[in-house]
């Protein structure tokens, strides 16, 4: 086999929560492109419907289910169903996250229910993601679980702190599932991104379009600009690849510099 035929996804069956827009969008569609067939799932279905239909475009198969990842029995619904429909369950990628409201605050001004809200869907979904298709996985095979951390995860942050201590607990759930894991024939990694102008992030940042350009020099990030869903989706479309075959627990920082 040839360096790049490793990196093909030729039979493989891929879940992207969060896949309806933003990072979620650029790493179903990457998957695609290497020749995974993909189930997009998210809470609004007019999104996903239309990533669907992209990666049907491809030449793909494609599935869009509309759930809700904070809520565990969904979680089952999304796997179990990705597997009856498509035959198929060898890469799940846990990309769903962010805040309700999306409002600046303190710790000490955190109320308990934005706390909550944040870790459940920033952590709770991700082990809930790893448990449903791994239940899958190591009866049929083995697979990938790929976790989309944050940057934010190894920082400091100031007015956005529960994102980040739940993304720093992804880093460490990555670790302990792939040791748990290994055994099973199932690899698990993550990908942390630096700042990527997605909705939430405009929206949280108070930016606005034109405002990207000068981001990168704001944020101080040595490459100049911020990043794209096109610069996470290889190392997802890597780690679910037979590219990465001896690579377990670790996870890529991607983010315009050191």
């Amino acid at each position: 086999m040839s360096i790049i035929d490793r990196f093909r996804l030729d039979g493989q069956v891929a879940v992207v929560t969060g896949g309806g827009r933003g990072i979620g969008e650029g790493i179903a569609l990457g998957l695609a492109e290497a020749g995974a067939d993909v189930v997009v799932t998210a809470r609004r279905t007019e999104e996903i419907e239309a990533v669907a239909a992209k990666i049907r475009a491809k030449g793909r198969r494609a599935l869009a289910i509309t759930a809700d990842v904070m809520k565990i029995e969904e979680v089952q619904r999304i796997a179990d169903t990705a597997f009856r429909e498509m035959g198929a369950l060898t890469c799940w990628v846990s990309n769903a996250g962010g805040a309700d409201d999306r409002v600046p605050r303190t710790f000490l001004d955190m109320p308990e229910r934005q706390w909550d809200f944040q870790l459940n869907l920033n952590l709770k979904a991700v082990w809930t993601g790893a448990q449903a298709a791994a239940r899958i996985m190591k009866e049929h095979g083995g697979g990938t679980i790929i976790n989309i951390s944050s940057a934010a995860a190894g920082n400091a942050s100031p007015n956005n702190g529960p994102y980040a201590v739940a993304k720093s607990g992804v880093n460490n759930l990555t670790q302990t599932l792939a040791a748990e894991m290994a055994p099973l024939g199932i690899r698990v990694n993550g990908v942390s991104p630096g700042p990527i102008p997605t909705e939430v992030f405009m929206e949280f940042l108070k930016l606005k379009p034109e405002d990207i350009p000068e981001l990168g020099k704001r944020f101080g990030i040595p490459l100049g600009r911020v990043g794209t869903p096109e610069d996470i989706a290889p190392a997802v479309v890597y780690l679910a690849s037979d590219a990465s075959a001896w690579m377990t627990g670790h996870t890529m920082l991607i983010k315009g510099g050191p």
